[in-house]
């Protein structure tokens, strides 16, 4: 297993300064292991909770009982599935000298955690985390992060042929299991339809009524399941970025699959081979470079948009760090070149700079604001901003 130590430095500083911390991040990707990590290094005591544990769910049958004279380190996995927890948590944080820390590891959103989100408001802050990324991997093994995904057991499966079955097993799992135990009463078969037919939408503005008519449904239906997929950590729903000019602006969202190894499962592409011969490998490649920066540069949910315009200007990526504007294009070319596009986007959006990431070894000037980045040098680039 990587040792992931942005994340590990990141959750000791939240538990010193909040009495309870959350881990949100998807099913599968690592936050049981980060969360056993970081008790192996605590000083004092730890008592570990599995909520699908069924000898842990009757030591918790009473959680107020259970939990009051805890000291040190309390961690509770799988909270999403006991959401009653989280008013006698509420109590417990607001004991005047509360003699526990709390961190809670939940594969949802807390905008679908409701009763957490309303419960602790104010009381907890939220960690994300995703699969691995390339200072975990290093850049060296970019092609293979691509391929397979950062979803720990896809990416150190033994084999390729290991690593496509275990993904085909997640996604199984996910929506027979995993979505019922977070209150999504739709149909497995249904979502599973829906989440492969967005898979070929990989990259795409968001068109509910194009789905709408694909399903015979309502457009309100199927910006539910893209939501209901979004609050799960498995699509990123990627905001457009408008602004006071003459032009006419996209104002629909653009979407991706969020782990590139579950987008090529979802369309069955087994190998390298299959995906670089694949009409949507493009845009595959946008989607896992486009996670790489927001991952390294830290950005949060309110600062990274794409911009489009309806006259056919757009840049894939906008971060907004501090009074930085930053712009990313994402290519899958060995030689990167300027656009009219890239021109435009400068100008209208006042960019500080923006970056062409290609999947190359060099960086380089193509106009005094616009440089291509190859992959490999993607942590060096973006370095000043981390």
């Amino acid at each position: 297993m990587l040792e992931r130590k942005k994340d590990l430095h990141a959750l000791r500083g939240l538990l010193k300064r909040h009495r309870a911390v959350g881990i949100i991040g998807a099913r599968q990707v690592g936050k049981t292991t980060l969360a056993r990590m970081l008790a192996h290094a605590w000083k004092g005591d730890v008592h570990f909770f599995d909520l699908e544990n069924p000898e842990d769910l009757t030591r918790l049958s009473d959680p107020f009982l259970a939990l009051k004279s805890l000291r040190g380190l309390v961690i509770i996995d799988e909270i999403q599935r006991q959401p009653e927890f989280f008013p006698v948590l509420r109590v417990l944080l607001d004991r005047p000298s509360c003699p526990a820390r709390f961190l809670l590891l939940g594969s949802a959103s807390p905008d679908l955690l409701r009763q957490g989100s309303e419960s602790l408001a104010g009381r907890i802050f939220y960690h994300e985390i995703g699969g691995f990324t390339l200072d975990e991997t290093g850049t060296d093994h970019h092609e293979l992060l691509w391929i397979r995904g950062g979803l720990p057991r896809s990416y150190l499966a033994k084999s390729a042929l290991e690593s496509h079955e275990w993904r085909q097993g997640f996604i199984r799992t996910f929506l027979e299991r995993d979505l019922p135990q977070l209150g999504i009463g739709i149909s497995s078969v249904t979502m599973q339809r829906f989440w492969t037919m967005l898979a070929h939408y990989h990259g795409q503005t968001w068109n509910a009524s194009e789905f709408g008519r694909s399903f015979g449904v309502a457009d309100t239906t199927v910006r539910d399941y893209l939501d209901r997929l979004s609050a799960a950590l498995v699509v990123r729903q990627l905001p457009p970025w408008y602004e006071n000019i003459s032009k006419r602006q996209v104002k629909a969202p653009k979407v991706y699959i969020a782990d590139s190894g579950l987008l090529h499962a979802l369309l069955n592409l087994r190998t390298q081979t299959d995906v670089e011969s694949h009409p949507k490998m493009g845009a595959s490649w946008e989607g896992f470079a486009l996670n790489q920066v927001i991952r390294q540069t830290g950005a949060g949910r309110n600062e990274c948009y794409f911009w489009a315009t309806h006259g056919g200007a757009e840049l894939d990526l906008l971060v907004i760090h501090g009074k930085q504007r930053l712009g990313f294009e994402f290519k899958r070319s060995s030689q990167p070149g300027v656009t009219p596009s890239m021109r435009s986007a400068l100008t209208d959006l006042k960019l500080t700079r923006l970056d062409i990431v290609y999947p190359g070894d060099l960086v380089f000037p193509l106009t005094e604001k616009i440089r291509a980045v190859g992959i490999t040098k993607l942590l060096d680039a973006l370095k000043p901003l981390r």
